[in-house]
């Protein structure tokens, strides 16, 4: 019985392979002749495929539940997060797969850049491998949406308010993006057509590519010191390299792309498991104004370089900076496709890849403290930051959180960092001074000038009289010892409040 289901299964590869000819197709690729001494390297390739095709896996298992409508994604992705029988699990692959076919992709192109695998004849493979990196970036940004909660809506929609900004283009840009003039359904579904279809077809498209030409032209063999890429006598130094010194790809080399992919796998798994998907915020609320849109870690330095950016510029850079990254990189193999390969004679490129990877860092800290951005989980100040009994002193501080002063000014360590600190502000500032201040606002703080009653500046006031840390303060340009809080908190119910025109 055995034999015959063998002979069976025999005649029908048989038959398989007279038809298609793909079982030597794929053998004779996979026993391809690759250069010796092709280490560890050469595997984050094969470590971005084994990421895509998670995406792809989990994509289509989170596509069969998900619903592509402004009233129900919100809730749908909820029940699959913490009901859906490995919803959980399969929520976490797919945000951590994103996370690491990002992460090693640009591990991937440093490396290929820095041992010079983009001259010729491999500048083909470079540009696709450019082509990939952007692609792969706007699937992670599309994505984000899908989630449809808070975070992620003000997040489009700040994105689009800046791209609205540019001259000439901008709006048409931005209506673009949003399938329309406002942020909604039709917004929703653009998106996931992009994050589900067009994308995905346009990245099978440009690995397909990819592999081909890695096949076609061969795997680069690692740079020597002193030899130089010669596109006249490349071809010959190559092909007789392969005869004297090759080995076949599979299984001599291949067992590291193994591997590489089972530990990328066991990572995935285990973050998605043990560390889960990222915590859906609350619904969207387009009147709730008290939120912090930022993007996933991976656009988390970039959203930082445009915080800090001069006003005014932000808008074009957003646009202009990626398509001239873009440009640049697509140059790289057209202008320097030849000469030295090994990283000890092309200082410059180790230098530029230290520099891109030290400001990513940098702006990438600063991006996750964004001390631009009000705190808005800040709690109310705590009776032993307040330091006092009296009632002006407690009132004030209660509208001092109320009022939202301490999203953006911290006192004691606690508040945001957008504003001036104002730990000890009656040191710095005279009583009309902080008036002055509150009243006519100044930069990013908005006026409160009739949106606080007399007695609730007064109160206000005394609670801000109340911070000093210093034994005087400045008064009319001379140094007295300090008041007590209650001689402030008189001063403040005396003293007029100071007329003031916008």
């Amino acid at each position: 019985m055995a034999g015959f289901i063998r002979k069976i299964l025999s005649e029908a590869v048989d038959a398989f392979e007279e038809r298609t000819g793909l079982i030597k197709f794929l053998g004779d690729i996979a026993r391809h002749p690759v250069p010796p001494d092709t280490g560890w390297l050469y595997v984050f390739g094969s470590a971005v495929l084994v990421c895509f095709i998670i995406q792809v896996v989990t994509g289509i298992a989170l596509a069969t539940r998900y619903v592509a409508s402004s009233g129900s994604a919100y809730q749908v992705l909820n029940y699959i997060t913490y009901k859906e029988v490995l919803g959980n699990l399969l929520r976490g692959m797919h945000f951590f797969g994103a996370s690491a076919m990002i992460l090693l992709v640009g591990i991937h192109m440093i490396q290929v850049f820095l041992m010079g695998c983009y001259k010729y004849p491999r500048e083909f493979n470079w540009i696709t491998g450019v082509m990939l990196l952007f692609l792969t970036v706007a699937m992670g940004f599309s994505g984000q949406l899908l989630r449809w909660d808070q975070t992620a809506v003000w997040a489009t929609m700040l994105a689009a308010e800046m791209i609205g900004r540019m001259p000439l283009i901008g709006k048409y840009l931005a209506r673009f993006l949003l399938g329309g003039k406002t942020l909604g359904g039709a917004t929703l579904s653009r998106f996931l057509a992009f994050h589900v279809f067009f994308l995905p077809a346009a990245i099978f498209a440009v690995v397909g590519i990819h592999l081909f030409l890695v096949v076609h032209d061969g795997i680069s063999a690692p740079p020597i010191r002193g030899l130089k890429v010669n596109p006249k006598t490349y071809r010959a130094e190559y092909e007789k390299l392969l005869e004297e010194k090759g080995v076949p790809f599979w299984p001599d080399v291949a067992w590291r792309d193994v591997v590489v992919a089972l530990v990328v796998v066991v990572t995935i798994v285990s973050l998605a498991h043990f560390v889960g998907p990222p915590a859906l915020n609350n619904p969207p609320n387009p009147s709730l104004l008290a939120n912090d849109p930022r993007p996933d870690w991976y656009m988390l330095w970039y959203f930082a370089v445009l915080a800090l950016l001069p006003r005014g510029i932000e808008s074009v850079f957003m646009v202009l900076a990626p398509l001239a990254a873009f440009v640049f990189l697509l140059l790289v193999p057209v202008v320097w496709n030849k000469g030295e390969r090994h990283p000890a004679r092309r200082p410059w490129a180790v230098a530029m890849v230290i520099m891109v990877v030290v400001t990513i860092i940098a702006f990438w800290v600063e991006g996750s403290r964004s001390p631009w951005s009000p705190d808005f989980d800040a709690k109310p100040l705590p009776a032993t930051i307040v330091r006092s009994n009296l009632a002006p002193v407690i009132n004030g501080a209660q509208l001092f959180y109320d009022k939202g002063c301490e999203f953006c000014h911290m006192v004691d360590g606690q508040g945001g960092a957008r504003g001036p600190n104002l730990t000890d502000v009656a040191a710095r500032l005279t009583l009309n001074d902080i008036k002055i201040r509150i009243l006519n606002g100044g930069g990013n703080m908005p006026s409160f000038a009739g949106l606080l009653s007399r007695e609730d500046l007064n109160d206000l006031v005394s609670f801000l009289e109340s911070r000093v840390q210093e034994p005087t303060r400045i008064s009319g340009g001379t140094s007295v010892p300090v008041a007590s809080a209650s001689e402030g908190i008189a001063r403040a119910a005396n003293d007029p409040a100071p007329h003031f025109s916008k």
